[in-house]
């Protein structure tokens, strides 16, 4: 597999342009039956989606997280953002994670196999954890989606700690929420295509094959 080189420290050190990311005008919260319909449609209709999830911080000692709160799934054009608080997208949810047809990539996925399996009963099929499949010799643990958008990219993902401990359970996100959200679940899925187009994977892929 091809792996990825980059480490983090040299990442915190350069000077590469900004990743651009997906606009407002390319997500959709959904929050009724009908965005619930069409986001499902669209999401069944394709081989590979990107997914992550985000849930309120917990603070205290012992606390236990009530999480995922937002469930974030994206296609090349759109990204859909399912608030769990909504009952009426936890079917959607159901039908598209738990379908093999259709193959789930995102970064850090340890914890959304168990966390949704708890809150909604979902049972996670076909998903592939890109920091697994992209660690490399000068990573400990999983490669994370700053690093593979400098590796693969060469630009900088940037991601606001403020914004991702921010309240996701909250009925109504802001714009700086949803935008960090989509952007998690967008940038795994354009990771992912330029891992198949690697010519180091596609080497390997082939000497296996022989």
């Amino acid at each position: 597999m091809s792996q990825v080189t980059i480490s983090r420290s040299m990442l915190a050190e350069s000077e590469l342009p900004v990743y651009s990311g997906v606009s407002m005008a390319r997500i959709t919260l959904v929050d009724n039956a009908g965005l619930a319909e069409r986001a499902m449609a669209e999401l069944l209709a394709v081989p590979v989606i990107g997914f992550d999830t985000e849930s309120k911080p917990t603070f205290q000692k012992g606390e236990v997280s009530t999480g995922p709160h937002l469930v974030q799934l994206a296609n090349d054009e759109r990204v859909f953002l399912f608030p769990v608080l909504f009952a009426v997208n936890h079917e959607v949810l159901r039908r598209v994670l738990a379908t093999p047809q259709v193959v789930k990539v995102g970064f850090g996925l340890g914890n959304d196999r168990t966390a949704l399996r708890a809150r909604l009963g979902i049972e996670l099929n076909n998903v592939l954890d890109l920091g697994e499949v992209l660690r490399g010799p000068g990573h400990r643990g999983t490669v994370g989606a700053k690093v593979a958008v400098a590796h693969y990219f060469g630009q900088k993902f940037q991601k606001s700690k403020k914004v991702g401990t921010s309240n996701w359970a909250s009925p109504r996100l802001n714009d700086r929420q949803l935008l960090y959200a989509a952007n998690d679940a967008h940038v795994a899925l354009q990771i992912y295509r330029a891992w198949l187009r690697d010519p180091e994977r596609m080497e390997l892929a082939r000497a296996l094959s022989v």
